[in-house]
């Protein structure tokens, strides 16, 4: 299936005019004043994308929001302009300002979630950024670990950190899954010759297991962290036990132990490291979105 992309075509009457690269260039007061006028107008129609009392009314809200999103996304500048009043929005820009993935989710009354976003990212050739529509098809996937996909077939989530790692870029993302369980996801995104995107990467060396993205699901009641540690240059992780060893495969019944692991970069790949001492190095549970992942979660003490 060809990917669809949607590249920015300057209009004069409607834009605001070209000044060269803008990969290098900050907004101007003209610039910032026009970006918050659409910026406005999300931040009015995101009550109703989100805080609507119906899953019918939240999804057709989320129409008009999507599309003004992307219309604004379309103007290769927006890449500069931070959204910061779009506080359900997950926006986060890689360091080498290579791109950007934009990411929410619409919670249902069933528990589950419904994934959205977008990634602007800086086509190799014409130095332009481009926009991908992310479309989630997470409800079709089996295997998650060993899924790969373009961003038409997105496994959605909402991507919290990027690890620049080269040639790939490693991704943190959370998913509501449903009421019994919560996933945390280490996830790669890699860009093709023609700039488009791919998810999923053969980038981790685990004993017997060779996943495209690594996947943590425990009980939802729990809160569980997965960062990236710069103290140790690891992305480090609790470790997930069942609750009774006859409980063993139920992830439902899954939740930290006190014990950490981690993943260490070595010769090219991610290798997993059991039981890490991370006693000296700063740990900060990730607040994906604060009426998700509540704070004064029980702590799960296995029996």
């Amino acid at each position: 299936m060809k990917i669809k992309v949607k590249q920015f075509l300057f209009l004069a009457a409607c834009l605001i005019g070209v000044r060269g690269k803008v990969s290098a260039q900050s907004l101007n007061e003209k610039d910032n004043a026009y970006f918050k006028k659409y910026e406005d107008s999300l931040y009015f129609m995101q009550k109703s994308v989100f805080y609507s009392k119906t899953d019918t009314a939240k999804l057709k809200a989320n129409v008009k929001f999507y599309h003004l999103f992307e219309e604004i996304l379309l103007n290769t500048l927006s890449f500069n302009y931070p959204f910061d009043s779009l506080k359900d929005i997950n926006l986060r820009t890689s360091s080498d300002k290579r791109f950007r993935i934009i990411t929410w989710n619409i919670p249902r009354q069933d528990g589950t979630y419904n994934y959205f976003g977008f990634i602007q990212a800086l086509h190799p050739k014409t130095k332009k950024y481009e926009i991908y529509e992310l479309t989630d098809k997470s409800t079709t996937v089996k295997s998650p670990e060993s899924y790969q996909s373009d961003n038409t077939k997105w496994f959605g989530m909402l991507y919290y950190n990027i690890i620049s790692c080269g040639d790939y870029y490693i991704l943190l993302g959370w998913d509501g899954n449903n009421k019994l369980t919560v996933r945390k996801f280490i996830d790669v995104l890699s860009f093709k010759k023609d700039g488009s995107p791919v998810f999923g990467k053969e980038v981790f060396k685990m004993p017997k297991k060779y996943p495209k993205r690594v996947m943590f699901e425990y009980n939802a009641q729990i809160t569980m962290t997965l960062q990236y540690n710069e103290a140790v240059k690891a992305i480090v992780f609790d470790h997930l036990v069942p609750k009774d060893n006859f409980l063993e495969g139920m992830s439902q019944y899954y939740g930290p132990d006190f014990s950490y692991d981690a993943f260490v970069f070595k010769h090219g790949k991610w290798n997993l490291e059991e039981d890490v001492d991370v006693k000296n190095a700063k740990h900060k549970t990730d607040n994906v979105r604060k009426d998700i992942d509540k704070k004064d979660k029980p702590i799960y003490a296995p029996k």
